[in-house]
């Protein structure tokens, strides 16, 4: 078993164990996706952008009008905290937040383009397949998605695994 790229120290900070390549993955998807948001016309956005009234055009406009620049100004920031810190050895919990919120946008953007669906069916089978880098970079956010979400719910206090964590950084 491999072990998580990200680990919570027993100070509350999450420690990583990541290669300049993949800091320089993390870093350079930020552009790329600000790159997302600047087309306001791409279908994609719908990823980004829920409907919340999908039968009622007048109120989704309104929603959207309230609460769309408050939402791609969190998912912008979310995105330069992982663009300034894919270089740090260490972040704090509202840091590896944003790193969560990032990633979670890139996959939903990816996952759409490369039709990703619950079955995985889509999963290219030949390694001649243009689409296998595409798909092995979701992989690897997904799971860096996983380890994430796995060490907040571990948690800080007694009995919640930061002992068990401590002797591993």
């Amino acid at each position: 078993m491999t072990s998580s790229p990200i680990r919570r120290a027993p100070d509350g900070r999450f420690k990583l164990s990541l290669s300049p390549e993949e800091r320089d993955l993390l870093a350079g998807l930020a552009p790329r996706m600000r790159e997302v948001f600047a087309d306001s016309e791409d279908p994609v956005l719908q990823r980004l952008l829920p409907v919340a009234y999908p039968d009622d055009a007048d109120r989704q406009t309104e929603y959207r009008l309230l609460v769309q620049d408050e939402l791609m100004e969190s998912q912008l920031g979310a995105l330069a905290v992982l663009e300034e810190t894919a270089g740090a050895d260490d972040l704090d919990e509202e840091q590896v937040l944003a790193w969560m919120r990032a990633i979670n946008q890139v996959r939903l953007v990816m996952g759409s383009r490369l039709g990703v669906s619950e079955d995985g069916s889509e999963n290219p089978t030949s390694t001649d397949d243009p689409r296998l880098p595409a798909f092995a970079v979701y992989h690897y956010l997904s799971e860096l998605q996983d380890d994430i979400v796995g060490e907040l719910s571990a948690g800080e206090g007694p009995g919640d695994g930061a002992e068990r964590d401590a002797g591993e950084i």
